[in-house]
């Protein structure tokens, strides 16, 4: 499988303690993806899990291979990658394909390209290379690269 197939899935934060755990920030709600066994892209390198545990909304994660802080702080602000999941529900909506999307109204009207997901406490917000911020709920579908959302009145006005 090429890296080009793979998705972020998280990032490794700093090292905690001597024995080579690091902290891990999950980028999705598939917590399976630091399940002993799993295995993570951190660069160029493979890592599988050996353990982990949830600690205070992050992940109190020990890789293979990675026994001391020394080589735990190497892992510091890596991006994780994995295989994308077979058992995904096809109506969900993804980040990988939203980003570079065509965002289009409820009324065919086309509002631009999506060139971000942020994350907001209330809802995530996709932004519009125009600038626009605009709601994940509001997003009703996206297929074949056109995010379709319904929004209300005025909302592309401001």
């Amino acid at each position: 499988m090429s890296t080009e197939d793979l998705r972020e899935v998280g990032r490794i934060g700093r090292a905690h303690g001597v024995k080579g755990h690091v902290y891990v920030s999950l980028l999705t709600d598939r917590i399976e993806r630091v399940a002993p066994g799993a295995r993570l892209l951190a660069g160029t390198q493979w890592l599988t899990v050996a353990e982990s545990r949830e600690q205070q909304q992050r992940w109190l994660v020990l890789f293979e291979g990675i026994g001391d802080r020394t080589a735990a702080e190497k892992l510091t602000n890596s991006t994780l990658m994995a295989e994308p999941l077979n058992d995904v529900d096809d109506d969900a909506l993804w980040v990988h394909d939203l980003i570079g999307s065509r965002v289009v109204d409820q009324h065919g009207i086309d509002h631009g390209v999506c060139v971000a997901v942020i994350s907001n406490p209330a809802h995530d917000m996709i932004e519009l290379e125009s600038g626009t911020l605009v709601p994940v709920t509001f997003v009703v579908a996206c297929h074949d690269g056109v995010a379709t959302v319904d929004a209300p009145e005025g909302l592309f006005d401001l």
